[in-house]
């Protein structure tokens, strides 16, 4: 819109100035978005934040565990004590907050199981090996547990960032360059009626008939002298 002057007419006017009307709704939807949006993320922050903490101390010691039962039992044989593997199955229920949609994540059923429930029979597998799975079955659940949180956290940042721009946007630009368009369309409409005024008043004002008989200066003296008086004559005596 910058690069284009509009012609400075009344309905142009109008429009500008409903454009301006509908631009100002817009930054005030906008910004109660934005604040909403901001508190959802502000809610969520502090259990994310938590969730993190839990996975990392739940981390370290599943991998601890882990290289214990590697220098116990060897790579192979923990590569074989972990067959079969399993399909891990979750429910996924979608949902839209402000326009954003997000997906809360939830296990159907527990992931830690018991030395019978793996299909091991008690010794065979040995303290470390048994520790190691028990560590990152937990740390999965863990996992598991805060993909909703992330999602829902990440989703938001995203929204929000976004939203700020369109605002930031039509805050600094849209709405300063209708509001010059609208005072420069409606500056020259206000000149364009002052001349318009100005030449009407010259117009409609006294004007002299024509035809009429100029006034001049009448000679000094009586009329009937000025009547009576010969012309002179041009010619000379010799």
């Amino acid at each position: 819109m910058s690069g284009t002057r509009l012609a400075p007419t009344r309905s142009q006017l109008l429009r500008s100035r409903d454009r301006l009307a509908r631009v100002a709704r817009g930054i005030d939807l906008l910004t109660r978005k934005r604040k909403a949006l901001a508190a959802e993320l502000f809610g969520i922050a502090v259990p994310a934040i938590a969730a993190r903490a839990r996975i990392t101390e739940c981390s370290a010691t599943a991998y601890a565990a882990l290289l214990a039962a590697l220098a116990d039992r060897g790579a192979a044989e923990l590569e074989s004590l972990g067959w079969p593997s399993r399909p891990i199955e979750v429910d996924i229920d979608a949902s839209d907050i402000w326009g954003v949609a997000t997906a809360a994540v939830r296990r159907q059923a527990p992931i830690r199981r018991s030395l019978s429930g793996r299909g091991q029979r008690p010794g065979s597998t040995g303290l470390a090996a048994a520790l190691a799975s028990a560590e990152f079955e937990r740390l999965l659940e863990l996992l598991l547990d805060a993909a909703s949180t992330e999602l829902r956290l990440r989703r938001l940042a995203e929204a929000l960032e976004r939203t700020s721009r369109q605002v930031n946007t039509l805050e600094r630009r849209v709405a300063p360059e209708l509001t010059n368009e609208v005072h420069r369309v409606r500056g020259l409409l206000e000149e364009r009626e002052r001349e318009d005024h100005t030449r009407l008043k010259r117009l409609s004002g006294p004007r002299q008939p024509v035809g009429s008989a100029r006034a001049f200066p009448r000679s000094s003296g009586s009329p009937e002298l000025a009547e009576a008086q010969p012309p002179a004559s041009t010619a000379r005596s010799p």
